[in-house]
């Protein structure tokens, strides 16, 4: 079925840029709505950020708006988060996923099954 493979994610100094990768296959992905979550070391996983189908609407969590920026690319089954101004409090395993309505906030508990993710570091 569905498979998701994050990519991407480094070791930056606070105050650089990342920009994550989605690789979506099994799935034509303009059918879903796509999100990114992140999961701290001894904290539960945590929503980031979430698009339409269409790439028009989108929402983030408020840690990171403004810094952080999510978009796609349907032709290519892709989707990508942007993420800029890093801060130490960044640093996580981030996941996409994908579920066909679109809300401004997607609960992590929702979702049944997960990529391996892609590690983000940021150092201060």
């Amino acid at each position: 079925q569905v498979q998701l493979v994050e990519s991407g994610g480094g070791l930056v100094q606070a105050g650089g840029s990342l920009r994550l990768s989605c690789a979506a296959s099994g799935r034509t992905l303009s059918n879903y709505s796509m999100a990114w979550f992140r999961q701290a070391p001894g904290k539960e996983r945590e929503f980031v950020a979430v698009s339409s189908r269409d790439g028009f609407f989108t929402n983030y969590v408020d840690s990171v708006k403004g810094r952080f920026t999510i978009s796609r690319n349907n032709a290519k089954n892709m989707g990508y988060l942007q993420m800029n101004n890093l801060k130490p409090e960044d640093t996580a395993v981030y996941y996409c996923n994908t579920r066909p309505s679109y809300s401004g906030y997607f609960d992590p508990a929702d979702f049944a099954s997960w990529g391996q993710g892609t590690q983000v570091t940021v150092s201060s």
